[in-house]
């Protein structure tokens, strides 16, 4: 242990392995050597031990790190409260009592602290990367369904009609702000707080400056207390992994729901598909159920720490201790379902001529309709209203919108003529479309190159 000195008998086992962390923190090896490094250089650089002493550290920190990857060390069978007790005992082994002045100007508080942000900024890389690949593939496969026409929804009812190239890119959009999310999280982050000490810094001369530059951070924090005391970042990184499985959660209960029979519009792939133990006729979509059940423990990750956090006084607590396992599962979950989620796409099949006919004339249309109107000089309101007298009459006459005649559209207004026949076009419905947005396929087609031009 590194904190023997001060007591006269030896922590009750259960207790140790109560309070161990080694089993998850070991994530952090590579970022607790990075950080050992970088401080035993600044001790050196500043004269608070040997250049020498230094040399011998750093290489004994290098051969850590070497036999680890080796598979010639594993810390989980060394019986240490958590990594980092685990890598300063090592190193004592390796190379003696010098290894004891690592810890100089250090305590585990802005070690661990320092490492954690160098986790959270590198795993928040490495989810943009994910999210890039996710919003290709989708880019890829609007590019090819700019006029597969699908119905549009509110409330789970037929609204609108838009094409699958629309509906992905709205995906695309989501996908965005995850990468906005995690962007800001790692700006959050990138405050070096190594030399705040347990929580009030140091009264040896050491340089803040040099390991933040040593460790790419952008700067140091400027108080000490509050240095040890955050996990802002940790939060942020769990909203941010929360929100973007949520979206994720919503495109999968989208891609459920049309590969059911009820909407017959995809079929998914045998390699990410599962049976029935008893029905021999299902093709069950599990890895979509699998991603959109997997949103309630990111979610519940979120919550945990930042409940965790909320009454905790300054600086640091054991309770601290909580933020790392969540971390480190929100970040797996996240960067796997991103990764399910395109193969997922990659080779699904899309049933293009679905909607085509069934839209025909659907009431679908009844906004069109009603623009129609509108363009003919009356107002929006008159027209909305002479619009849902005409789809009441289409239902009870259990006509389509299309199957209605002049004549009995004219019982609701004396607009209309021949011409309104157009409105109910659906290979003609999206090139109405005018707005910047819409589902227009030359504003999408447009919108398609740019994100190509953004992501090549």
């Amino acid at each position: 242990m590194l904190w023997g000195g001060r007591f006269s008998k030896d922590i009750d086992k259960f207790f140790l392995d109560f309070s161990s962390s080694i089993q998850f923190d070991i994530n952090l090896l590579k970022y607790d050597l990075m950080v050992s490094r970088a401080h035993a250089k600044m001790l050196g650089q500043s004269g608070n031990i040997t250049k020498d002493e230094s040399r011998e550290i750093v290489n004994g920190l290098d051969l850590i790190e070497a036999q680890f990857v080796a598979g010639n060390w594993n810390p989980l069978e060394d019986n240490q409260e958590d990594i980092h007790s685990a890598v300063e005992n090592y190193l004592t082994k390796l190379i003696g009592d010098v290894a004891g002045k690592l810890h100089t100007a250090r305590s585990r508080n802005d070690q661990v602290a320092t490492g954690f942000r160098l986790w959270v900024k590198d795993s928040s890389r490495q989810l943009i990367d994910k999210i890039v690949e996710l919003q290709k593939a989708f880019i890829d496969l609007s590019e090819q369904h700019v006029e597969t026409i699908i119905p549009g929804y509110t409330h789970l009812q037929r609204a609108q009609p838009v094409s699958l190239a629309f509906h992905l890119l709205a995906y695309v959009e989501m996908f965005e702000r995850d990468k906005t999310r995690l962007l800001n999280v790692i700006r959050d982050a990138d405050v070096c707080p190594l030399g705040s000490g347990a929580l009030a810094g140091t009264t040896l001369n050491i340089d803040r400056e040099y390991t933040a530059k040593e460790l790419g951070f952008s700067k140091v924090s400027s108080n000490a207390l509050d240095s040890i005391s955050d996990r802002d970042f940790v939060i942020d990184f769990l909203n941010a992994c929360s929100v973007g499985m949520m979206h994720l959660s919503r495109l999968c209960e989208e891609l459920i729901l049309w590969s059911s029979s009820e909407w017959s519009f995809i079929q998914m792939d045998d390699s990410v598909t599962t049976g029935s133990s008893l029905m021999p006729q299902k093709k069950n979509p599990d890895a979509a159920e699998l991603i959109r059940g997997k949103y309630g423990r990111v979610q519940g990750n979120y919550i945990a720490v930042s409940s965790m956090m909320k009454s905790l006084p300054l600086s640091y607590n054991r309770d601290m201790q909580e933020d790392k396992e969540p971390a480190f599962d929100s970040f797996t979950t996240f960067h796997n379902s991103l990764h399910l989620t395109k193969m997922m796409f990659n080779n699904i099949s899309i049933n293009v001529d679905r909607f085509k006919d069934e839209l025909e004339g659907d009431y679908i249309f009844a906004t069109d309709l009603a623009d129609y109107l509108v363009s003919k000089g009356i107002p929006f309101r008159k027209a909305h209203q002479i619009v849902g007298e005409a789809v009441s009459y289409a239902i009870s006459q259990n006509k389509k919108l299309n199957e209605l005649s002049v004549t009995e559209f004219q019982q609701f207004d004396q607009v209309f003529d021949n011409s309104v026949y157009g409105c109910f076009d659906v290979s003609t419905s999206l090139d109405r479309k005018k707005s910047f947005g819409s589902p227009n396929p030359a504003l999408l087609r447009q919108q398609i190159q740019k994100l190509k031009s953004k992501f090549s």
